[in-house]
């Protein structure tokens, strides 16, 4: 079973948190995007965090320097995860993954535009990190990149280390995605363009655990309904 997480991409405050409401049941993980949280800053997350307290929330900051002083304030205010660039130095990988342990919880080495994956990926499991990130980006998926090979990479190692897999899922994809690894799958177009994002993101989880939407339950009457 693979926990699915849903990217939200806004700049617009409140229709971040109105579209937060309607996938929040149907998602594990809540990630406040890097543009995002830039623009609406650590308001937003608090206010995450208070309206949605059985969610965990990612704040994708993509740290690149000053790991510990700039993941604890989001920390404190209620992240379970961070995110700090695998392109940053080992020290500032350190930083993210200490504070993290600090407050008991996450920091997850984002692995975009990181030349030797594998490398550095081995690195991120020796300081004690607790997720790897397989993201093909925004720019690298419009010129055609996809994460399957990096995920096979990743996977094959065997780290110990939960993968996390980011960069144009959809619900096409995600049974290959879990198939090949991936313990989170996050998807944000499929579900924010979506004409119905709450029962895309419950047709996407449904899929992520384990093939959950083809049966009974919740998930499964859900596919039926939108199907």
């Amino acid at each position: 079973m693979a926990l699915t997480q849903m990217a939200l991409d806004s700049l617009d405050f409140d229709a971040t948190v109105a579209l937060a409401s309607k996938v929040a049941p149907h998602v594990d993980i809540l990630e406040i995007g890097t543009p995002c949280i830039k623009h609406n800053g650590i308001k937003l997350l608090e206010t995450l965090r208070a309206k949605f307290p059985n969610n965990k929330i990612l704040v994708d900051l993509k740290t690149m320097d000053a790991g510990y002083y700039e993941a604890e304030p989001f920390y404190k205010a209620g992240a379970d995860i961070c995110t700090v660039l695998g392109t940053a130095d080992l020290g500032t990988i350190k930083g993210v993954v200490d504070v993290a342990n600090k407050y008991g919880k996450e920091a997850q080495v984002d692995l975009i535009n990181v030349e030797d994956k594998a490398t550095r990926t081995k690195e991120a499991a020796k300081l004690g990190a607790h997720i790897i990130g397989v993201h093909t980006g925004l720019d690298q998926q419009a010129a055609g990149q996809t994460p399957f090979s990096d995920l096979a990479l990743v996977a094959s190692l065997n780290t110990g280390l939960k993968i996390s897999v980011a960069g144009g899922v959809k619900p096409a994809t995600v049974k290959q995605v879990k198939d090949a690894g991936a313990d989170i799958i996050v998807a944000g177009a499929a579900i924010y363009g979506a004409a119905d994002p709450a029962a895309a993101a419950a047709e996407i989880t449904g899929l992520a655990r384990d093939g959950a939407a083809s049966g009974g339950g919740f998930f499964g009457w859900l596919k039926k309904l939108f199907s």
